[in-house]
C-alpha cells in the first residue's frame, strides 16, 4: 500500500514538473525589459457580454443575457538591486434566463505582491506574499438556500521565502523551501461543516510547506496576448507529495480598437477539497477546471 501511494505522488510530481517545464520553454523568449527607477505597468480590463432574444422561435429556447466584467494586471519597479512587483487579477460574471434566474458564472479575487532583492539583475532573493478570495456567495444549482462558499471562505493566503528567476520583466520562476499556507473559512455555517479542510468549528488551518509560482506575459503574435500564471504547494507532512495546483491563463485577442475577444481558463487541485455528490455525500478531491469565452470592450495597458 505504502508503494502505491508513494508511486501515485510521484507520478502526480512528474506531471507538475512536466507542466512546468512546458511554461518556461514558451516564455523564456521573450525580450522585453525594464529600466532602472520606472514604474512598468502591463495588462488587460474589459467587459464581455452576451444576449439571445427570441420570438416564436420554433426551435424552443428562452431569452437570456450574460456579462463578465475583468482586470489582469501587474505593477513593478526597479530600483539599483530592488524589485518590487504587484499582481491584480479580479473576475465577475453573472447569467440570466427565465428559467433557471440570474447565476453566478465567475468570481475570482487574487492579489500578489513581492519585495525582491538581487546583486545580477536575474536572480532574486525574496519575500512573497499572495491573497485568494472571491466577491459573493457561491451555491451547487439549481439549489439556491444552501451556499458553499462566499467572501472569505474560503480565503487562501501565502507567504514566502525564496528565491526569483527573472530574466525579463514579464517572466519569472520563484521557488520557497519556507512558506506558510493559511485557509480563512470567516463564515460560521461553512466552518462548522469542516468545509475547504479546516477542522469542524474551526475558522483558519495553518500549513507549512514548499512553494512554486511562475507567471508569464506574451504577446503571442499580432494582437494576440496571454497571460499565465501557475502555483504549487506541498506541506512538510504527511501529505508531503500531495501538490496543491492553481493555474490562470488569460488570452486576450484584439478584434479592432474596441472590441476584443478573451478566453479565460483555471484549473486547480486540493487535496482538502472534497467533492460533494448529489446525495450530499462528501467525496475525494478532484481536478477542477473552469473556462469563460467572451467577446466585448477591452484595454490593454
Amino acid at each position: 500500500m505504502y508503494n502505491l501511494k508513494k508511486k501515485r505522488k510521484m507520478k502526480r510530481l512528474v506531471w507538475v514538473l512536466v507542466v512546468v517545464f512546458s511554461v518556461t520553454t514558451v516564455y523564456a523568449q521573450d525580450d522585453q525589459g525594464y529600466k532602472d527607477g520606472e514604474w512598468v505597468l502591463s495588462g488587460v480590463t474589459g467587459v464581455n457580454l452576451s444576449q439571445t432574444a427570441m420570438t416564436n422561435w420554433s426551435a424552443g429556447g428562452e431569452n437570456s443575457v450574460a456579462g463578465n466584467a475583468y482586470l489582469n494586471g501587474s505593477l513593478l519597479r526597479k530600483s539599483g538591486n530592488w524589485l518590487w512587483q504587484n499582481a491584480l487579477v479580479l473576475d465577475y460574471g453573472l447569467s440570466q434566463n427565465k428559467s433557471d434566474g440570474t447565476r453566478k458564472t465567475n468570481d475570482n479575487i487574487n492579489f500578489t505582491t513581492q519585495l525582491g532583492y538581487s546583486t545580477n539583475n536575474k536572480w532574486f532573493y525574496t519575500l512573497m506574499g499572495d491573497f485568494k478570495t472571491q466577491f459573493a456567495r457561491g451555491y451547487k444549482y439549481p439549489d439556491r438556500e444552501n451556499y458553499i462558499s462566499t467572501f472569505m471562505a474560503p480565503a487562501y493566503a501565502n507567504l514566502s521565502l525564496g528565491m526569483e528567476f527573472r530574466p525579463k520583466a514579464n517572466y519569472s520562476i520563484y521557488l520557497s523551501p519556507v512558506s506558510g499556507k493559511m485557509t480563512f473559512v470567516s463564515d460560521k455555517t461553512l466552518s462548522d461543516s469542516g468545509a475547504f479542510g479546516v477542522d469542524p468549528g474551526k475558522r483558519f488551518k495553518a500549513e507549512f510547506g514548499a512553494y512554486l509560482k511562475a507567471r508569464a506575459e506574451q504577446a503571442v503574435m499580432e494582437n494576440v496576448n496571454l497571460v499565465t500564471t501557475l502555483d504549487f504547494f506541498t506541506p512538510y507532512s504527511d501529505q508531503l507529495g500531495n501538490i496543491d495546483v492553481n493555474w490562470d491563463v488569460l488570452i486576450s485577442m484584439k478584434v479592432n480598437k474596441f472590441l476584443s475577444a478573451t478566453l479565460n481558463t483555471t484549473l486547480k487541485y486540493d487535496n482538502d477539497v472534497k467533492t460533494v455528490d448529489g446525495e450530499g455525500n462528501r467525496k475525494g478531491a478532484k481536478v477542477q477546471f473552469k473556462e469563460v469565452l467572451g467577446v466585448g470592450i477591452a484595454y490593454h495597458f
